[in-house]
C-alpha cells in the first residue's frame, strides 16, 4: 500500500562534519576531516525556500551548533516560513539554545538532544534539556545509543529522564554503517526500549515498499549533494543532484525503497513508508 502523499516533507541537512566530541562508537569517527561545514549559506537557504510546499528542514552534523554560522541560519530559514528542528550533543551554552528556541518560536519542530555518557553526565543532561523544553514551542526528545555495556542501564535511565517529563529513545549501535551482531536476548531488551529513535524496529527491511523518500524526504550535505535517503547516500546510489545547482531533481511520487536495511527514521515516523 502506497502511504498518503505527505503535506510536509522533511530535508535532513548534514551542515557540517565538525564535533567537539569524539564518541568511541560514532559511526563519522573515521570521516577523513571534521572541519567542513557549509559555507554558502545564502544559496542553501534560497534552494529551501524555492522547494515546493511546505518543508521541515533538520539541521544535523557532526554538531550543527559548532557551525560559524549555525544560529544565523537557523533564524534565516525560519523567517522564510520553514519549520527548523535540529539533532544536537546538547553541549551549547544555555543561551545559544534559547537562542534557537526564539528563533523557531512560530513554527517549532523538534530538538533531538543526543546523550553521550562518555562526555556528559546523565542528570546534568536531562535537566538542561528540561529547562530547553520548558522555553521551546515544539517538542523536545532526549536519545541515547545502547551499546552492549549501556543497554542493561537503559530501562533505570529512561525511567530517570521521564521523572522530569523527558522521553529518552534509543538508537541501535552500529559499526562499519551497520547494526552490531546484539544477542536475541539485547534485541528483545532493544525493543522494550522502543527500538529506534520509538519506531518498534531495529533494523527493517522495507526493500520493495513504496517509500516518499526521494520525493517528500531527502538528505543533503555541507556541499550541497542530495540523495534520496541515508542508505541511499552509503551507497552512492540514487542521486539527486546538487541542491545548489540547476540539475538538482525531486522525484514525483512514492517509489519502492532498494536497501535490506533503512536507519532512515524521519520516513518511519512520519508515515511517509508503511514499516507495518
Amino acid at each position: 500500500m502506497t502511504p498518503h502523499y505527505p503535506l510536509e516533507g522533511v530535508v535532513s541537512w548534514n551542515m557540517n562534519t565538525t564535533c567537539n566530541y569524539r564518541c568511541s562508537y560514532c559511526t563519522q569517527r573515521f570521516v577523513e576531516s571534521r572541519a567542513q561545514w557549509a559555507r554558502d549559506l545564502p544559496r542553501f537557504l534560497s534552494a529551501f525556500a524555492a522547494l515546493p510546499g511546505d518543508w521541515e528542514i533538520k539541521l544535523s552534523g557532526g554538531e550543527p551548533f559548532r557551525h560559524p554560522h549555525f544560529l544565523d541560519a537557523v533564524e534565516s530559514l525560519a523567517a522564510a516560513g520553514l519549520r527548523v528542528s535540529v539533532v544536537t550533543n546538547l553541549s551549547s551554552p544555555d543561551a545559544d539554545l534559547a537562542r534557537f528556541a526564539d528563533a523557531t518560536r512560530r513554527k517549532p519542530g523538534v530538538i533531538s538532544a543526543s546523550l553521550h555518557l562518555e562526555y556528559a553526565d546523565a542528570t546534568e543532561f536531562r535537566d538542561k534539556l528540561a529547562r530547553l523544553g520548558a522555553r521551546h514551542a515544539g517538542s523536545v526528545v532526549a536519545t541515547c545509543v545502547a551499546t552492549r555495556a549501556l543497554l542493561p542501564r537503559l530501562p533505570a535511565l529512561a525511567a530517570h529522564f521521564a521523572e522530569a517529563g523527558v522521553t529518552l529513545k534509543i538508537q541501535p549501535e552500529k559499526q562499519d554503517r551497520d547494526v552490531i551482531a546484539y544477542s536475541p536476548a539485547e534485541r528483545d531488551a532493544l525493543l522494550a526500549l522502543g527500538g529506534h529513535g520509538g519506531t518498534g524496529h531495529i533494523d527493517p527491511d522495507l526493500s520493495g515498499r513504496p517509500c516518499w523518500a526521494g520525493a517528500r524526504y531527502f538528505i543533503v550535505d555541507h556541499t550541497g549533494e542530495a540523495f534520496r535517503c541515508y542508505p541511499a547516500r552509503r551507497y552512492r546510489q540514487e542521486h539527486l543532484g546538487n541542491l545548489l545547482t540547476p540539475g538538482f531533481r525531486l522525484r514525483t511520487d512514492a517509489e519502492p525503497c532498494h536497501y535490506s536495511y533503512c536507519n532512515c527514521t524521519v520516513p518511519q515516523q512520519r508515515g511517509m513508508v508503511d514499516t507495518r
